[in-house]
């Protein structure tokens, strides 16, 4: 039985207790707190998402102030994803050394530091370098937002919170739109350093926000630091009782024996982040080799759909479908932001309702309709001497519909899923190397689109697209097991059996019911 459907035990006859019995939303306090620490972590994301948002139109103003080449532009555009690798890269060692709390500060201070350097940028080489600093933040952010939210949300709601980074990546995408369309008129030297520039502000009180929120309780128990870590828990758990599980289960996954009840202990190195590189790539277990194949599969994929070409060049597609004037272009795409927008919120309330796998297969489906579609209605337009309205409509619809079937499933699922099945001691640099698959393609897909549109014609290109999420699909199908309720020290029982991942689960239910029935 899954764990968020328990029902509490005769605890009368057996003094036993699992955490789904201090699950009811009783403690509203505790519930607001958890949902406060989880949306200012989450809140680093807005910086990436604004900067997909402002570039899609400030670099229409880019190309015509700098005079510019399309492949410059590509480039401008797809660097700072592969900039974004190094901060990524680094960030999985640097949050087990500083602690997450320290590492969010330190993304929004260097992406602070690169949005100045883009506002003030005299030329396109300085660009690039403004690009660099802000791409290096941006990684940063995006691996460790979710990973604080997993570690410090229960499990009850833990789909609803891990999905806010991606609720924010998409409300600073939405901000960027409606940036680029209130800038648009302002003199061309001065617009795009307004919109780039603005970047900065968010990410200066991110960085101070941020030293409110508590540390991580699973890093303070990779540290030692028991009593830090209670404390924190009795702050995000509905009753003493269930901090205290939850801390034992923690204790139990960081090699920590349960009777250790003092405020500092001694831990390994490993529990510092030494020695998982080899765990995660030289000798890992079935359950952890399977685990890493899934958690930089599902980035790889969300990106390999092509959702940044639509988000990034969504004012090129609307041009080549027939909306030809700077403004209709750009209110077109604020109407694409809002539409992704509401859908991600939609996501997060159905995501511990439904659960992943439910969400994340109707999500791609959808996708690959819409990416059909598009690609039919955008070849009838290319190939037309004169508009065709029910072709441009029907790009204009699908447009919406691919990025809303987007923003259900393979949007937030994508972090919420790999942030959650790491063991704890592999979960930082786990996550690290998800999100460095996953600003790999989206640099590659976004400095690639306007070349490979060129080459194989714009409405070929969706349907590659619409090709390599039926493989996404396939994917997903076979080899994501459902997570939807577990404890974060339960993930790792769930896999090892790749295909045959419906086993594990059975026998986790029979495990829990013998266990139910021993207690009563």
């Amino acid at each position: 039985m899954e764990m968020a459907d328990r029902k509490p035990q005769n605890t009368e006859a057996s003094g036993q207790k699992t955490i789904a019995d201090f699950d009811p939303p009783k403690a509203a306090k505790t519930k607001k707190f958890a949902v406060a620490c989880a949306i200012l972590a989450s809140m680093t994301s807005i910086l990436l998402g604004y900067d997909i948002g402002v570039m899609s139109g400030a670099s229409l103003f880019i190309k015509e102030n700098l005079k510019i080449t399309d492949v410059q532009v590509e480039v401008l555009n797809g660097t700072l994803n592969l900039y974004s690798l190094i901060g990524s890269a680094l960030a999985g060692r640097t949050s087990d050394w500083i602690g997450r709390r320290y590492t969010i500060v330190l993304s929004g201070a260097i992406f602070f530091a690169g949005a100045l350097l883009m506002g003030f940028a005299p030329n396109y080489a300085f660009l690039m370098f403004g690009r660099f600093i802000a791409g290096v933040g941006v990684g940063y952010a995006l691996m460790i937002a979710p990973v604080y939210t997993a570690e410090i949300s229960p499990a009850s709601f833990r789909g609803f919170l891990t999905s806010f980074p991606e609720v924010f990546v998409n409300v600073g995408i939405l901000l960027g739109y409606v940036s680029n369309y209130a800038l648009a008129k302002l003199p061309i030297h001065l617009n795009w350093r307004i919109m780039l520039g603005i970047g900065a502000v968010p990410s200066l009180f991110l960085a101070v926000g941020v030293l409110a929120m508590p540390e991580s309780p699973r890093w303070l128990v990779m540290q030692g630091r028991l009593g830090d870590a209670r404390k924190v828990l009795n702050k995000t758990s509905s009753t003493h009782e269930e901090a205290e599980l939850r801390l034992d289960e923690i204790k139990e996954a960081a090699g920590i024996p349960k009777e250790s009840n003092e405020d500092i202990v001694q831990v390994s190195k490993k529990s510092k982040g030494e020695g998982v590189w080899k765990d995660l790539f030289l000798r890992p277990t079935p359950a952890v080799r399977h685990i890493l194949i899934v958690g930089v599969g599902i980035h790889f994929f969300q990106q390999a759909s092509g959702i940044d070409s639509v988000v990034l060049y969504s004012p090129r597609i609307f041009e080549k479908a027939g909306i030809t004037s700077y403004n209709d272009k750009l209110l077109a795409t604020v109407a694409v932001g809002v539409v992704k927008t509401i859908f991600i919120l939609v996501a997060t309330f159905m995501l511990d309702k439904f659960g992943r796998r439910p969400l994340l297969l109707t999500s791609v489906g959808g996708m690959i309709f819409s990416l059909l579609l598009l690609g039919v209605g955008l070849t009838v337009v290319d190939h037309s001497h004169s508009k065709v309205q029910w072709a441009i409509a029907l790009c204009i619809a699908m447009v919406m519909s691919n990025v809303a079937f987007f923003s259900i499933g393979l949007g937030p699922i994508t972090w919420v899923y790999s942030s959650e099945i790491y063991p704890l001691q592999l979960r930082a640099q786990g996550c690290a190397m998800g999100v460095a698959m996953n600003r790999l393609m989206s640099g590659v897909i976004s400095m690639t689109f306007l070349s490979l549109y060129k080459a194989i014609t714009i409405g070929g290109a969706f349907f590659l697209y619409a090709g390599t999420s039926s493989i996404a699909f396939m994917f997903f199908y076979t080899m994501l097991p459902e997570t939807q309720g577990r404890s974060l020290e339960d993930m790792e029982l769930l896999f090892g059996k790749y295909h045959k991942w419906r086993q594990a689960n059975a026998m986790l239910k029979k495990k829990e019911a013998a266990e139910k029935s021993q207690s009563a």
